[in-house]
């Protein structure tokens, strides 16, 4: 049963990652120094969940869902502070899609997503210089 809850949780977390390796390529065009190493190593980071998304998505007999042909920003990047708030829009979404896991019946899935939420909602704090009280089910 677990298998049939899981595998929509596990798509939309993956397309939350696709979405952020696209968004993180285009902040970090606008970034420099410090923030554009957060970004490269959050970008990485994004990859190496998307991997293990598909692989999970894999292990329970479906296929993983390909990364959209392109994406619409939710606002024009211009600049560091706009590609500072896009990073923190594309983790706010990685929450989002995360707690959907979080719901779901196997525990090691939901120990995965509870892990997951956290690190998007900490990866959001850093961009936006603050923390939220729900992150993620803020828009």
């Amino acid at each position: 049963m677990a298998a049939i809850t899981a595998v929509p949780a596990l798509q939309a977390a993956l397309a939350a990652e696709d979405a952020a390796i696209f968004g993180y390529g285009v902040a970090g065009a606008h970034l420099t120094g410090s923030s554009l190493s957060a970004a490269m190593r959050y970008w990485t980071g994004h990859h190496e969940a998307r991997d293990t998304l598909a692989a999970m998505i894999s292990g329970l007999g479906a296929a993983p869902a390909a990364a959209q042909a392109f994406y619409r920003l939710p606002f024009q990047v211009h600049d560091a502070a706009t590609a500072r708030a896009l990073a923190a829009y594309l983790e706010d979404g990685g929450t989002r899609a995360y707690l959907g896991l979080v719901a779901v019946s196997d525990q090691r899935l939901r120990h995965f997503a509870a892990l997951a939420t956290q690190s998007a909602a900490q990866r959001a704090a850093f961009w936006r210089g603050s923390t939220q009280a729900f992150p993620g089910l803020v828009r």
